[in-house]
């Protein structure tokens, strides 16, 4: 590689190095003279201020970076800096720069107060800092800043974590709440006292089968879809066949004929054909 002197002697002036390593890097490799015939177009370069949000965000950069107290700005050395950006975004964007150019004119406007004698206040308290306004103006900016990027390194969901989905099949058949044998019992109870409040005192003797009522109520729960446990009972025919109605239902009930369902506690008491898969 030719050194400095030999380049020197040559012609070629070689640019000041980048990051002194090289003057620029081409496709990831260091290049360490620029070609003779290189042609960069006038408008190949711009300026853009997308890294900053805005003049507030500009002028805080600039305090920021040199470290001015943020109570005590140097005026005249801020805004000196920020005409000069502002100066560069005009020269290629000016619909951008107007936003930037209404804050230099403040900065200028609040430096000429400074410079003017201090008029003192109605009251004859000590006179307003002129750069009072603008000082609370990038307080709260760099407050809310602040809390945006906080805000900004919370864990958000489909960015940092995904929500667990767990899919489980649910069976096809209803499964019902199984009857509380004390419900059952105060069913049986209340068709009994019903039967007394109809009962009669005809005195007869009456051959009763239990495989005939179990047949009965199958019959009567065929083609509904409930029956209420009460409905299942004549309570018109006496005691004895209310007896025997009420073994058949337990029958049939322990030989999965029928089902006795209950929504919730204390609820009405249904009966329904048992479910059979086909």
């Amino acid at each position: 590689m030719d050194t400095p002197e030999l380049a020197a002697a040559s012609g070629d002036i070689l640019p000041e190095a980048v990051d002194q390593v090289a003057v620029a890097r081409l496709y990831g490799e260091p290049l360490f003279r620029l070609p003779h015939d290189l042609y960069i177009p006038p408008d190949a370069l711009e300026v853009f201020l997308e890294a900053f949000e805005g003049p507030l965000d500009l002028l805080l950069y600039l305090i920021r970076r040199q470290n001015f107290n943020i109570l005590d700005i140097p005026l005249a050395s801020v805004t000196r800096q920020y005409l000069d950006y502002v100066e560069q975004i005009r020269r290629h964007n000016l619909e951008l720069a107007s936003e930037y150019l209404l804050m230099a004119a403040m900065l200028i406007e609040i430096k000429s107060r400074m410079l003017l004698p201090p008029k003192k206040s109605a009251d004859g308290g000590e006179p307003e800092d002129p750069r009072a306004e603008l000082v609370r103006r990038l307080v709260e900016y760099e407050q809310i800043k602040l809390a945006a990027a906080r805000l900004e390194q919370l864990p958000l969901i489909g960015r940092d974590f995904l929500r667990a989905q767990v899919h489980i099949e649910q069976s096809l058949q209803p499964r019902w709440p199984d009857v509380d044998v004390e419900d059952l019992r105060q069913a049986w109870r209340d068709i009994l006292q019903r039967a007394r409040l109809t009962q009669h005192h005809t005195i007869t003797r009456e051959q009763l089968s239990v495989r005939e009522h179990m047949s009965l109520v199958l019959r009567r729960l065929q083609g509904r879809r409930f029956v209420e446990f009460h409905d299942l009972f004549d309570t018109t025919r006496g005691m004895p066949v209310l007896v025997v109605t009420f073994i058949a239902m337990l029958e049939l009930s322990r030989e999965h004929l029928v089902e006795v369902t209950q929504a919730e506690a204390f609820a009405p008491i249904y009966v329904r054909l048992a479910y059979t898969p086909s």
